[in-house]
């Protein structure tokens, strides 16, 4: 494993990217150590890594970390000093939590961790202003709580969970654009006239839940959604 990993460090020394996708790792290679000071961008996915160590705080340059589907449980604490990380990906791990110190990323943009076992709604992820897309869909989040409204992402993706109950804060969320909730567990009443008319949202997506669409179509404030998403529609073309 060594010698086959060696070139992708060699060139990481020289670029500042490592790529080591599906080469067999069992572990955080040892090997990406002494670059702690130069790697940019790493992507460890398609492997069998079942931790992180705490080391991985050391690579204060580190941007873009990619460890999808490997076998990670937990993130450590240390990885709040990661200042410049912008994007994490840790999608179809087996994430049950996530460490407070997520909230230390203030530089963070672009957050996957679709196909996890969450069953809370990440808080952590609350009043971080560069956050742009929190992708949570595929897991098992049950509701989405008031403290949601300190959420700054313009997109946020819960699919594929198990929500029952969504908090009409999400209205005050300041720049949610795009909200997708399909195939949860959602009643008809969940869908608040706030958040169809108070909220910044122009797109929902709902598709999926205990009610039908027509039904959605009928509810107050559906006609105030509807020009919001209109012009953001116009907008695009």
């Amino acid at each position: 494993m060594g010698n086959s990993i060696k070139p992708h460090i060699q060139n990481a020394e020289k670029t500042g990217v490592c790529q080591l996708v599906k080469t067999g790792l069992n572990d955080f290679p040892r090997e990406l150590f002494p670059l702690t000071q130069v790697l940019r961008t790493l992507d460890l996915s398609d492997n069998k890594i079942s931790t992180l160590p705490g080391a991985i705080g050391n690579f204060c340059q580190l941007k873009h970390l990619t460890i999808n589907n490997n076998r990670i449980s937990f993130l450590p604490e240390e990885m709040g000093k990661l200042k410049k990380l912008e994007t994490l990906s840790v999608n179809n791990n087996q994430i049950l939590t996530l460490p407070s110190c997520i909230s230390d990323l203030i530089n963070l943009r672009s957050v996957y961790l679709s196909g996890n076992c969450l069953t809370d709604f990440p808080v952590v992820f609350c009043n971080l202003r560069h956050l742009e897309l929190l992708d949570l869909s595929q897991n098992k989040i049950s509701q989405v709580p008031e403290t949601v409204k300190n959420l700054y992402v313009s997109e946020l993706n819960v699919n594929q969970n198990q929500i029952s109950l969504l908090s009409e804060a999400i209205a005050d969320c300041p720049r949610l654009k795009v909200l997708r909730v399909e195939e949860n567990c959602l009643p008809l009443s969940a869908v608040s006239g706030r958040i169809l008319t108070d909220s910044q949202i122009s797109l929902l997506a709902v598709d999926g839940n205990l009610f039908e669409m027509k039904e959605f179509h009928g509810l107050e404030g559906y006609e105030k959604y509807m020009e919001k998403y209109t012009a953001t529609k116009k907008k695009m073309y």
